[in-house]
């Protein structure tokens, strides 16, 4: 019998498959039964604006079935209501993105400006979106399968063997002895902000961030955030972006938050990160350039890994490690009650500790393919990525939930720290780092770009 899933991979595949032909910036319209009424004619001409509305459209539909699908969406709120209102079934919308995909497909703009780039983000966007519209429907990829359809890479494959190197590397600078992981915990215990410093902490964290952030960009007056502290999560933080510049940072305070979390959750949710990333997409590519597809965040798409690895790397580009050393231990430590004399060492051994990120990868892919079980994958955690029993049950709810997203995070900052690298971003050369990797804010890139040599 043929493989169902394999099908399904060829099939998203074929929607977006680049057609030479001549250039064209506008199609046939093929009428999309099921969007309800759309803002452009039925039949005749379209451009890629049409298409583009016609895409989000499709995002916030799905968003009805899909309580994940769309994490923010700032554009007209008639899109919005009529995707409620209108409630279209899957199928329906499996068929209208499949022929919005088609005439992607046929649309042509030339291919070294900003509209190629934005036509090429446009389809693979598309892509995902069938691919997320199947999963919904029950048709499930391989997670190999599924990050390529959805985020635009695959993450690299590592064996047991080659977490367990790593593990004898960061038993050389832990104290005692015995199992690693055990070692970890107990070490890492040390460093646990009291609960009742953490707001002092973070918002000393967040002021900095933003300072440098500032430094070298210019944000739109009334930016902003809110910031809050939530429990009974599956992810540690989040950023929920609102429009108009604004956002609302959560905070999940259910397990012990360790003194570096402050710094790498102001950096990834605030500045340079999430917040910075949303801002001026806004700003740029919605309100000066007016493509509306930039509107919507479909949370399962090749955006992700662009912005989970832009927000990952931000926090190396805004606080390089000796200056993160300098700041923490002067300002973070004291204020969470922390010995300074101790931030050397600690910051020593999560470096090392850095590098076992991809065992969270490799517990995602095989626990998704079946071949473990969730409490194989706990285990797994528990070994190989120095998780304690608790935050290893919370990551395998985070597979559950978000399944191959996972891999935006270290891939994605891996990718982004080579592509900014490979630019002249490199420690040597700051102001250029910065330069680059705001670049990669602003203007659209694929993921399958940053993993590419520069020509």
């Amino acid at each position: 019998m043929p493989n169902p899933l394999a099908a399904t991979a060829a099939a998203v595949l074929l929607f977006v498959t680049y057609m030479p032909g001549q250039h064209r910036h506008t199609v046939p319209r093929r009428a999309l039964w099921h969007l309800g009424q759309p803002g452009h004619a039925a039949r005749g001409m379209v451009t890629m604006d049409d298409l583009a509305r016609d895409y989000v459209r499709l995002v916030l539909s799905l968003g009805v079935h899909d309580p994940d699908a769309v994490d923010a969406y700032y554009g007209p709120a008639a899109l919005q209501e009529q995707a409620r209102a209108a409630a279209t079934p899957l199928p329906d919308l499996a068929r209208d993105a499949a022929r919005l995909a088609s005439e992607l497909a046929d649309l042509r703009v030339p291919g070294g400006d900003l509209d190629g780039r934005r036509l090429r983000m446009l389809r693979v966007q598309v892509r995902a979106l069938i691919t997320r519209i199947a999963m919904r429907q029950g048709r499930l990829l391989p997670f190999d399968d599924e990050s390529a359809a959805i985020y635009d890479v695959v993450a690299p494959t590592h064996d047991a063997a080659h977490f367990e190197g790593l593990l004898h590397a960061l038993a050389t600078v832990l104290p005692g002895s015995g199992p690693v992981p055990a070692r970890y915990e107990s070490f890492r215990a040390g460093f646990v902000i009291p609960p009742a410093r953490v707001d002092s902490v973070f918002r000393a964290a967040i002021e900095a961030c933003r300072a440098r952030t500032r430094a070298h960009v210019e944000l739109p007056p009334g930016e902003r955030f809110t910031l809050e502290y939530v429990k009974d999560k599956p992810w540690s933080g989040y950023n929920w972006y609102q429009g108009d510049y604004r956002s609302v940072i959560q905070v999940n305070t259910a397990l012990p938050i360790f003194i570096d979390r402050a710094l790498d959750l102001a950096c990834h949710e605030g500045y340079p990160g999430h917040h910075v990333y949303n801002v001026l997409i806004e700003q740029q590519l919605v309100r000066e350039r007016g493509w509306i597809e930039w509107s919507v965040y479909p949370l399962f798409s090749p955006q992700s890994l662009i912005a989970e690895g832009t927000a990952n790397f931000g926090i190396a580009v805004a606080f390089p490690d000796a200056e993160r050393l300098t700041f923490e231990r002067d300002e973070l430590f004291p204020r969470a009650g922390l010995d300074p004399a101790l931030a050397a060492r600690y910051q020593d051994v999560q470096r090392l500790a850095a590098r076992l990120s991809y065992a969270g990868n490799e517990a995602a892919r095989r626990y998704l393919d079946g071949t473990v079980s969730a409490d194989d994958a706990v285990a797994w955690l528990e070994r190989f990525a120095l998780m304690s029993h608790d935050r290893a049950v919370q990551r395998v709810r985070f597979f559950d939930r978000y399944r191959s997203y996972v891999i935006n995070y270290n891939l994605g900052e891996d990718l982004v720290e080579a592509f900014v690298e490979r630019q002249g971003g490199t420690d040597a050369n700051p102001s250029r780092r910065w330069d680059v990797f705001l670049d990669l804010l602003r203007v659209p890139r694929l993921p399958s770009e940053l993993a590419a040599p520069a020509p």
